[in-house]
């Protein structure tokens, strides 16, 4: 993933802070998401990391800082509108997938376009076409109970990318997979969302899933203590 690093960052965000009773899951956080970048967000338990993933995702507030995407800012918006955000502008990909159990996956991966208001045919078609690219075109009407871990992950980033987001947000996607799967996976999501043009911020533990990422960044004690190519070594 090759990101223009002439362009204004997609992504920014200034002087954040969040706060858990007095304890600080983010202490005042600087970072900017270049067009087309992928990230790492790795640091030990606690230190912030999850947090920043959720508040620059807009799925909670930070009580202090800016927020701006592509140049407009956005920490300022209603729950209403943050929520149309979360539909349109940026895709998720959680550890367990959290996919519908009842809906089938093609009707999982066109959910957040029928939500928007995308009428049944050509969501159903986006979505069947997304499944296709990462390799489950034969599978559109199998519900998440009969799918792998691995095959109801590439759901998650099919229905991730189908509203074609600016940024994809993965919490710890491979963490409940196998070292095998995890890779392929990761690769199916770095791939796809090159595909669609859109930058991914990727939270995890795993250390050389990290060290594959462009960058990385690492956070301790909720601040940003390092960033960069190579940043973990």
């Amino acid at each position: 993933m090759n990101p223009q690093w002439n362009a204004p960052a997609v992504l920014s965000g200034r002087g954040l802070v969040k706060r858990y009773g007095t304890q600080y899951a983010l202490a005042g956080v600087d970072i900017d998401i270049q067009p087309g970048e992928a990230v790492a967000i790795v640091g030990p338990s606690g230190s912030g990391k999850t947090s920043l993933l959720h508040v620059l995702g807009g799925i909670i507030r930070a009580e202090e800082g800016e927020i701006f995407l592509a140049g407009q800012r956005i920490d300022q918006f209603s729950e209403k509108k943050r929520s149309e955000l979360r539909r349109t502008e940026f895709g998720f990909v959680f550890q367990q997938g959290m996919l519908v159990a009842e809906l089938t996956a093609e009707e999982n991966v066109a959910l957040p376009m029928l939500l928007g208001g995308t009428n049944r045919k050509d969501a159903l078609g986006a979505a069947r076409e997304w499944l296709t690219r990462l390799g489950l075109g034969g599978r559109g009407g199998s519900r998440p109970g009969e799918l792998s871990g691995g095959q109801a992950q590439r759901v998650a980033i099919a229905r991730a990318l189908t509203h074609r987001p600016k940024v994809i947000f993965a919490d710890e996607p491979t963490g409940a997979l196998d070292t095998r799967t995890g890779k392929e996976t990761m690769d199916a999501l770095l791939v796809a969302a090159a595909d669609a043009g859109a930058s991914v911020l990727i939270v995890t533990h795993d250390r050389e899933l990290a060290d594959s990422l462009p960058r990385t960044v690492i956070i301790r004690d909720g601040r940003i203590s390092a960033t960069g190519v190579g940043a973990i070594a």
